[in-house]
């Protein structure tokens, strides 16, 4: 397929994304930027695939002539077996989100844990680090943790409903990491844990429209732990709700969504995109309500 180098074709992959933002997130910067770019939804549910059709999805994307693609859950683990190379910091996290279709190669990067990283920076500079619980051992908990200790935590306790995800994600950041800087277990031990802790940063699913609920016991959430949630739809989910309520201080899912979008446009246009302006993108979708996504 033949297009200039202003001119674009990128996609997202995931099981139930219709309401993503991240499609005109990019295309509203695009048109800033006078890109020609189009962001399709490549969702799982509507295709009535399963998430092991990755690699089928990919196939196809680079025989549509696809410059990449973004990988949501449940497919971030599942991707890598299907490319051709990793980014340094994907190898490292065995998670890719984003997926860049060049030359006829699939490289894949992680721009979960960046996107994070600058999130918190922005949102909770100040924030001890002593002693961190990261609810969620998936694509987007490994990315979160490799965040977080890049930031400095002391102690990051990772629990997850499967505790052998748990547990193995935290042997491999205590290899990276440094001995004892990660333990993993059950997420039944999360009320126990937060006990304790300095703050908590929930990275599953719960709390997302198709996924409504709170992820944690509300009593164990306590005004001095700071709280930050990946997800951002909705962007106020009922763990921000219940954690403002109590009076921690809270980080919504909506800065994370911004900067990874803002290092993915990088990765597929070779352009640097205004983050400032993506930002406002974003609070202007969020604003506009559920129907924001169609342009």
């Amino acid at each position: 397929m033949s297009r200039s180098s202003s001119s674009y074709l990128v996609g997202l992959v995931g099981s139930g994304i219709g309401p993503s933002l991240t499609p005109p997130l990019h295309e509203r910067e695009a048109d800033e930027l006078g890109l020609r770019y189009l962001y399709r939804r490549l969702d799982l549910d509507v295709l009535d695939r399963p998430a092991t059709a990755i690699g089928e999805i990919l196939g196809a994307a680079r025989l549509a002539g696809y410059d990449g693609l973004n990988v949501t859950h449940p497919c971030k683990q599942l991707v890598l077996e299907h490319l051709d190379e990793l980014s340094p910091d994907a190898a490292a996290l065995g998670a890719v989100n984003t997926v860049v279709l060049r030359d006829g190669r699939a490289v894949g990067h992680n721009t979960d844990w960046s996107g994070f990283a600058r999130s918190f920076d922005r949102g909770l500079p100040d924030a001890p680090l002593t002693s961190v619980v990261l609810l969620g051992a998936g694509g987007a908990g490994a990315a979160v943790a490799h965040a977080l200790l890049t930031l400095g935590t002391g102690q990051l306790t990772i629990l997850d409903v499967d505790q052998w995800r748990a547990r193995g994600l935290a042997a491999a950041l205590s290899d990276r990491f440094g001995p004892g800087r990660a333990i993993g277990g059950p997420a039944a031990d999360v009320a126990a844990a937060l006990a304790t802790a300095d703050g908590l940063v929930h990275a599953t699913p719960t709390g997302m429209a198709a996924h409504p609920g709170l992820p944690v016991p509300a009593d164990s959430l306590r005004p001095e732990l700071w709280v930050a949630d990946i997800v951002y739809r909705p962007l106020e989910t009922a763990l921000v709700r219940a954690a403002r309520a109590v009076g921690c201080r809270v980080l919504d899912g909506g800065g994370m969504a911004v900067f990874q979008a803002v290092d993915a446009f990088r990765l597929f246009t070779g352009i640097e995109p205004d983050a400032e302006r993506m930002l406002a993108h974003f609070g202007g979708l969020v604003g506009a309500g559920p129907d924001a996504r169609v342009r």
